[in-house]
């Protein structure tokens, strides 16, 4: 290999480093406005204060939309205050901002008495009964003839995008096992595929997390507490960035490889 050619080689690598680097990430707090998402009753508090999933999405996406800006990414957030913002207006704001990749923060929620846990979407067909209630509940502004017009957006959307969105997935919920599910022994729920609309109309690598579930008093209590937002902020973006290295690492083995 000439000196010319490895140099060139260098700058190549360099240049598509940068660029990963320069990335543009989306954080989508989800519900607002009109829409509180889940809700729950404190109890023991007269008179007792309804909890809102908008609320500590809200929360917990501006701290990733911080931690991030000081990292210098690009970062932007769907909504940085109580406001409605519809699924459209939030695949609008991601074609404005040319975001990169997408993470839409929402609040679990379940009838079931002692749910616990914490879980990360990525888009993708499935069959899972369990799952499709979560879809549910977090698709509700999608109704009628536009689900139909929907779902033939997400098998376009899947095909391109599943190969980045699950690695995505897999590195948040990576981080997130080790540090928030060891510290604060919250168990994990795993990796799995959904189709959210969101997720679907944001055309883009994504990924949607449930951070706990609102109805257990216990993980209520918990994803209201300042330090476990900070700490589960924080678990996302060093899952980001692992991801973000994994992907330079794959970009510049495949750019020498292509040029040998």
């Amino acid at each position: 290999m000439t000196i010319f050619k490895s140099l060139f080689i260098f700058s190549f690598c360099c240049f598509m480093l940068a660029r990963a680097e320069a990335l543009t990430i989306l954080i989508d707090p989800g519900h607002g406005g009109e829409e509180d998402g889940a809700v729950a009753t404190t109890q023991g508090e007269n008179p007792p204060r309804i909890i809102k999933e908008k609320d500590i999405a809200l929360s917990i996406a501006k701290r990733i939309h911080e931690l991030l800006r000081q990292k210098n990414y690009s970062v932007y957030l769907t909504r940085s205050f109580d406001r409605t913002v519809t699924l459209p207006e939030r695949a609008a704001i991601a074609e404005k901002t040319k975001a990169d990749l997408f993470i839409s923060v929402h609040i679990n929620s379940s009838p079931e008495s002692g749910a616990v846990g914490f879980e990360t979407y990525y888009l993708d067909n499935h069959d899972d009964v369990a799952i499709k209630k979560v879809e549910k509940t977090e698709n509700v502004q999608a109704s009628g003839d536009n689900v139909v017009v929907q779902q033939i957006l997400v098998d376009l959307v899947v095909e391109q995008t599943v190969s980045t969105s699950k690695p995505l997935a897999e590195s948040i919920h990576g981080v997130l096992k080790q540090t928030v599910g060891r510290k604060y022994k919250i168990p994990s729920r795993g990796v799995k595929p959904g189709l959210f609309y969101v997720l679907a109309l944001s055309k883009r690598p994504g990924v949607l997390l449930e951070v706990g579930f609102i109805s257990t008093y216990k993980e209520r209590v918990r994803m209201m507490d300042p330090k476990f937002q900070d700490d589960y902020a924080r678990a996302v973006v060093n899952g980001i960035e692992s991801y973000i290295r994994k992907q330079q690492a794959k970009t510049r083995y495949n750019v020498i490889k292509k040029k040998k």
